[in-house]
């Protein structure tokens, strides 16, 4: 592995809670900070939203009128980790 080394100013907490992170999984702050990127990375589109794909369901929905409740969204929501 090619290293680089790089200064970054965090906050107290944040220090605090990389140093715990990386306590609880027996790896380093830079370890347990490649892995937080690499999970942003599958997780967040960089290059930005992608609107084509929203106008498209905002104009799906206006055709259709298809939408769930926003309570049932609510409950659903509500049940995350309850085994409902």
């Amino acid at each position: 592995m090619n290293i680089i080394r790089r200064t970054l100013d965090i906050d107290a907490d944040t220090d605090a809670r990389l140093r715990a992170m990386a306590d609880e999984r027996g790896q380093d702050v830079a370890a347990v900070l490649a892995e937080a990127v690499a999970l942003l990375d599958s997780v967040v589109d960089i290059a930005g939203p992608d609107i084509g794909e929203d106008r498209r369901r905002l104009d799906a929905f206006k055709r259709t009128r298809a939408a769930v409740p926003l309570d049932e969204v609510k409950s659903w929501v509500a049940s995350w980790g309850s085994g409902r």
